[in-house]
């Protein structure tokens, strides 16, 4: 029998107590195959990379593939919700939800385990969502290459939705990121004899408030992006000049032309910067695999007509999210679409008081199933 809510709910809190940060989701991985095993294999073939398992389902048509896709890591966070079965492991925490992510793809594997799908599905444990594009290293890899999936879904659970609400939207559903990261260094000095050192101090001062006029003065108003420096450090004391400083951030945009943008601009400020101080800047912009979620038009109309066709379904219509996320790497290179499973939480992603509403798992299990069955009618003729 596919997995009961009940057993469900007891997987949730066993993964809820295990969380691993990306990469290192040793004891996460382990389990997540050992309930694997458990289910009927008649149709399921496994494979593994480094802590990625994938699983596909044999269809009785082999022509075409339907992939879904579940994080697996959690976060460097000290839980503090006080569950009976918070986090067994110091200073880190499943406070992005990744528990239920995984649990709910559990569910719906467990189903298609013991009913043979009409197309292949191609499930996706991946690893390292939060850190290091595990999105972009599992796809680099090869290891997806021989079961490449025609489309592929996935979904991020949200506390400011009723417990096992469905929210999509056409387009851009997460902002694609980039990290900022800048060393200006020039040469520290007597704060009583300026002319003799160059003050990174000033020059930072500079360039923080130079990188406030992209969004404002070269993004296009009617779209939307965000430079954000969260954090500045220079000197040791107040009678010394700083010869250096750093400064890190972050960019968000819901476009890659965006994206791409506000980096070229973030350079060219950087080093003219450098150019008006007389200084050396070292710059690292690194996207990695943090693309823009730009969901494929007709796999989400598909998705969303079914949805709101289903009087079984809590739909809403969201708007975009400045939050990021890999898989926009995936959609990047395969078309699909990201949804979102209310969890109803007052708390928000990646606040170490997250406990989100187990009754969405359920919820989602049967929606998304009966989702995946209703598409596989489709995607023989699907056209992208």
């Amino acid at each position: 029998m596919p997995l009961s809510e009940k057993q469900l709910i007891e997987i949730r809190r066993n993964l809820h107590q295990i969380p691993e940060i990306g990469m290192e989701e040793f004891e996460t991985s382990t389990q997540l195959r050992e309930y694997i095993s458990r289910m009927p294999q008649d149709f399921l073939q496994v494979k593994t990379w480094k802590t990625a398992t994938l699983v596909r389902v044999q269809g009785k048509n082999q022509s075409k593939t339907i992939g879904y896709r579940t994080d697996i890591d959690g976060l460097p966070v000290t839980e503090q919700t006080g569950l009976p079965f918070a986090s067994k492991h110091a200073g880190r925490m499943h406070a992005c939800g990744h528990d239920i992510h995984m649990t709910v793809a559990l569910g719906v594997l467990s189903y298609f385990a013991e009913n043979q799908p009409a197309c292949n599905l191609l499930f996706l444990f991946q690893p390292s969502e939060e850190i290091l594009s595990g999105g972009m290293q599992v796809y680099q890899s090869g290891v997806m290459d021989e079961w490449m999936p025609d489309e592929i879904y996935a979904f991020h659970d949200n506390p400011q939705l009723p417990a096992g609400t469905i929210g999509c939207r056409q387009g851009t559903l997460f902002a694609g990121t980039c990290e900022i990261h800048a060393t200006f260094i020039g040469k520290s000095g007597h704060a009583a004899f300026p002319h003799q050192a160059n003050d990174m101090v000033v020059a930072g001062a500079a360039f923080v408030n130079q990188i406030q006029t992209i969004v404002s003065r070269n993004v296009d108003p009617i779209q939307s992006g965000v430079v954000t420096l969260g954090h500045f450090e220079a000197g040791t004391t107040g009678n010394v000049i700083a010869g250096q400083c750093q400064i890190d951030g972050t960019i968000r945009a819901l476009t890659q032309e965006n994206n791409l943008l506000i980096q070229k601009r973030v350079r060219q400020i950087a080093e003219g910067i450098a150019q008006a101080f007389d200084c050396e800047v070292k710059l690292e912009l690194n996207q990695g695999g943090y693309y823009p979620v730009e969901n494929n038009d007709h796999t989400t109309k598909a998705f969303m007509d079914y949805m709101q066709a289903n009087d079984q379904v809590d739909f809403v219509e969201t708007a975009p999210a400045m939050t990021g996320e890999d898989f926009g790497y995936l959609l990047s290179k395969i078309p699909g679409t990201m949804f979102w499973v209310g969890v109803e939480s007052p708390y928000s992603l990646h606040s170490e008081f997250l406990s989100p509403k187990e009754e969405a798992i359920q919820k989602a299990v049967t929606t998304i199933v009966g989702y995946l069955e209703h598409r596989q009618k489709d995607v023989f003729t699907a056209t992208y």
